[in-house]
């Protein structure tokens, strides 16, 4: 098999190995038992014996797993490798059933994704939760608050780009971590953000429960695709922002 160039997993190759370790270690090891996967192959590589957890020395070979993964097997050897990273984004949008333009930037279907979620999460927040929510990440009028206004609230961060795009990123993830690993991530956060992480945690849980099942019912691919596109997207962010951040550690 081989790595196919794909322009929206090139920034892999400029983030250290501290971040890439963390699409590494998801790619490899289930998170909920933290038992490796079965049909991985990226331990078998000689670049993996090579390197170990220098991953920035095999940053393509970590991102064609990913597209192995997202690929059918017997497609896989006939291509002899896998699928573009897109191709993947849009497959898992369709299994969740998310709303999105699939000739929108691949950054845009990504953000789709995580207002899908977020909606669901909504959804299922009483008043008193939405209140919350709303003050954390500093509407001040929160008395008056609904599902819309803070769907509305996440948008206008994701269109502010840059940092405001990480913040939405990073809540909306790290509370679908949670729900479905029973952990959260390690986190470049400051205290504000961290407070809206945790409020979103377990209404978020409710939301996802369902959509699990389905995807376990569904098949093994997608119990790796899923969480590899929502760390794509975080890992992204991370990338983005990274002059940002380092301010906050």
């Amino acid at each position: 098999m081989a790595y196919r160039h794909d322009a929206d997993l090139a920034f892999l190759g400029e983030l250290s190995n501290e971040n890439l370790g963390k699409l590494f270690d998801l790619l490899v090891y289930d998170p909920k038992d933290n038992q490796r996967r079965r049909t991985e192959e990226l331990t078998d590589s000689k670049e993996y014996h090579q390197h170990q957890n220098n991953y920035a020395q095999y940053w393509q070979r970590i991102a064609e797993e990913l597209q192995l993964f997202g690929g059918n097997t017997f497609f896989n050897m006939l291509r002899k490798q896998g699928i573009l990273y897109n191709e993947i984004l849009c497959d898992v949008c369709d299994k969740m059933k998310v709303k999105y333009n699939k000739n929108a930037e691949t950054v845009i279907i990504e953000q789709s994704l995580l207002m899908s979620l977020l909606e669901k999460a909504l959804e299922e927040m009483s008043h008193p939760e939405q209140e919350e929510l709303a003050k954390s990440i500093g509407i001040q009028d929160f008395g008056h608050v609904d599902a819309s206004i803070l769907t509305a609230t996440f948008l206008k961060l994701f269109n502010m780009g840059k940092f405001g795009a990480y913040k939405g990123t990073l809540i909306i993830v790290n509370a679908v971590w949670k729900a479905l690993f029973g952990k959260g991530l390690t986190l470049v956060a400051n205290a504000t953000l961290m407070r809206a992480i945790s409020i979103l945690t377990g209404p978020i849980g409710w939301g996802i429960t369902g959509i699990w099942t389905a995807v376990d019912i569904a098949g093994p691919a997608y119990r790796v695709t899923i969480p590899s596109v929502l760390m794509v997207a975080l890992l992204r962010q991370t990338y983005l922002n990274e002059d940002v951040l380092a301010d906050l550690e």
